[in-house]
């Protein structure tokens, strides 16, 4: 069995770029929601004439679809998934933008007839009304309320109301419908996480930077090593992951 420490160093060195988590595989899980966004993205995608994927990352996940529209671009804000998707997606003749949070998106009015996001950390919703054409169809799985946060409130303490409902799926309704936007479907599925080993905690953590902001191995040592201890005597430390799915469509008029 593998001692703390080389798991702690493990976790600490492996690389955190881009979007996939395969380096957890057979140390954490993750159920999955029923919708399958994967297969509905790809259902959408093979029948859009242009289309934009928001918030890339690497570009593994739009690149899992196995036909893309004449016209395909996408964004991401972080150098590293910038560069990562560059490479993937280039060769399949996608665009990758550089884009910063906030700003406008780099794009015309009325450009696509298709946009897409896979967990953004954010959604300018006005924006998205703005480059999507009339008739458009806006389509997104998002990270909901509270994920994970047995995790989190084990390094954290606990968390007020206002942060654990940050991301709930009503404030997403009311910013798509404020920007003219209607709801064609909004889903909230609550699924089993489990963490096998504290390694996995460790890369989790310094991959989705924003659940732990600051994490760092050194500052959370006791904690990490009473949460390895617990791990080993009573099994994996579970969490529920939280996710919605939300499909929109911009009216014709």
């Amino acid at each position: 069995m593998a001692t703390f420490d080389d798991l702690i160093h493990e976790a600490a060195t492996a690389s955190v770029d881009g979007w996939d988590f395969s380096w957890l595989d057979g140390r954490a899980s993750e159920q999955r929601p029923s919708w399958r966004y994967q297969h509905l993205m790809s259902e959408h995608l093979a029948h859009a004439h242009a289309a934009l994927d928001l918030q890339t990352g690497g570009g593994e996940v739009l690149n899992g679809a196995p036909t893309l529209p004449p016209t395909m671009a996408a964004t991401e804000s972080w150098p590293p998934n910038i560069a990562k998707a560059t490479q993937l997606l280039h060769p399949r003749g996608v665009v990758v933008v550089a884009d910063t949070d906030g700003a406008p998106l780099p794009f015309g009015d009325d450009a696509f007839d298709l946009i897409l996001s896979r967990h953004p950390v954010t959604v300018r919703w006005e924006e998205v009304a703005r480059v999507l054409r009339p008739g458009g169809t806006y389509l997104s799985q998002e990270v909901g309320p509270a994920s994970v946060f047995e995790l989190v409130e084990y390094f954290l303490g606990p968390q007020p109301d206002d942060v654990r409902n940050i991301r709930h799926p009503d404030h997403a309704r009311a910013g798509a419908e404020k920007a003219g936007l209607d709801i064609t479907d909004l889903r909230l599925e609550n699924l089993r996480t489990e963490f096998h080993d504290i390694g996995a905690v460790v890369y989790f953590l310094r991959k989705v930077i924003w659940m732990v902001p600051g994490f760092t191995v050194e500052h959370y040592l006791p904690q990490l090593r009473a949460l390895h201890e617990h791990i080993n005597e009573h099994g994996p430390f579970v969490a529920t992951t939280t996710r919605f799915l939300l499909k929109a469509r911009l009216p014709e008029s």
